[in-house]
């Protein structure tokens, strides 16, 4: 094999679905081996993920409980206030997040509510956070506009892979969701794209899903892991779950194929334990949602995430941008919080 270390974007399926079969213990210590690296490996990122809008999307993603092709029990929502939308924010930087992700259920933004959407971007920067978004396809102007009003990150994830893709959503294609990522990528944002394990695909489906991710030109910046949670009432409730070392190869895999990147532990925590918590670390995950919901989903619980951290010796990473000063003020303060962090989890892993 060539060298690991190296960033490639020529994967071919096969070289993919051959490191996913590796050896258990040979693909852990292939992917710790590049991801110490290129990372401290007692570092996590921390973001908090709320939704704005809420329920009645045209999509039919038979994963999504806010599909409004059925009934999931999720309250329709109009988007939130801009208010309320920093509220959150500032409730987010003070428990210790670094980046605020806004997702609403859209097919693609409209036009009534995106004067609103971009004073949220404006509003959550001016606390000194990241801002990440998900508003659905974006064509070339959205995507500028977003950049204009500072957002940092867009998250458009593809899900899987390019073949198993139609039997998981055909209200959009997958093509669709590659022509909104390049759209991103030429207004100037980090990219924010990952996908979805344990929805009933094969391995070599899996191998497909990364090998897209890998293989873009620039490796997303950001590449949420979500193990799915089942909801009652979607397609999908039903599913047999995955097996949780097949979970752990595809951390392993996704930290190989794209050494640069952080790779975030997402959806599905609430249901893993601390032990298989732990080895995504291991394996390469440095990044987590915070907080105890997930747009609709449950995620874990913000205290037992702290404790499992200080448990581990690891440490929220503080976000470090130039701002005005007002703005500089703010983020002082969150690195003197993130450093009280720091102080807490070594403490911990001494003793």
């Amino acid at each position: 094999m060539t060298d690991i270390t190296a960033p490639r974007h020529d994967w071919t399926r096969q070289e993919i679905d051959d490191l996913l079969k590796r050896p258990f213990h040979e693909l852990l210590y292939l992917a710790h081996t590049v991801h110490r690296q290129n990372f401290d490996p007692n570092d996590i990122q921390i973001s908090m993920l709320i939704s704005i809008k809420t329920g009645a999307c045209p999509e039919d993603c038979k994963y999504c409980p806010q599909s409004g092709h059925y009934t999931t029990g999720v309250d329709k929502e109009r988007l939130m206030k801009v208010e309320k939308v920093i509220e959150e924010a500032r409730k987010a930087k003070a428990a210790g997040a670094t980046r605020f992700c806004m997702g609403a259920a859209w097919k693609h933004p409209t036009t009534r509510d995106w004067p609103y959407v971009i004073e949220m971007i404006k509003g959550v920067r001016a606390l000194g956070m990241e801002t990440c978004m998900t508003l659905g396809q974006l064509n070339e102007d959205q995507a500028h506009a977003l950049a204009d009003a500072g957002l940092d990150y867009y998250n458009h994830n593809i899900d899987t892979s390019p073949e198993y893709y139609s039997s998981i959503i055909t209200t959009r294609r997958f093509e669709d969701r590659l022509d909104t990522l390049a759209n991103v990528r030429k207004a100037g944002m980090k990219v924010c794209c990952g996908g979805i394990v344990g929805m009933g695909e094969s391995a070599f489906d899996r191998a497909g899903f990364l090998q897209q991710l890998a293989n873009l030109d620039e490796h997303p910046e950001s590449v949420p892991i979500n193990m799915l949670v089942k909801v009652k009432g979607t397609p999908l409730e039903d599913v047999e779950d995955i097996d949780p070392i097949e979970f752990i190869r595809v951390i392993a895999t996704a930290r190989i194929l794209m050494p640069h990147s952080r790779v975030r532990l997402a959806a599905g925590r609430a249901q893993m334990t601390d032990e298989l918590q732990a080895m995504a670390f291991f394996a390469g995950a440095n990044s987590i949602f915070y907080g105890e919901k997930l747009l609709t989903a449950g995620n874990a619980a913000t205290e037992h995430d702290m404790k499992l951290l200080e448990r581990l010796g690891m440490r929220g990473v503080p976000h470090h941008e130039a701002f005005d000063d007002d703005t500089l003020d703010l983020a002082i303060e969150q690195s003197i919080a993130s450093q009280r962090f720091a102080d807490i989890a070594t403490d911990a892993a001494a003793n």
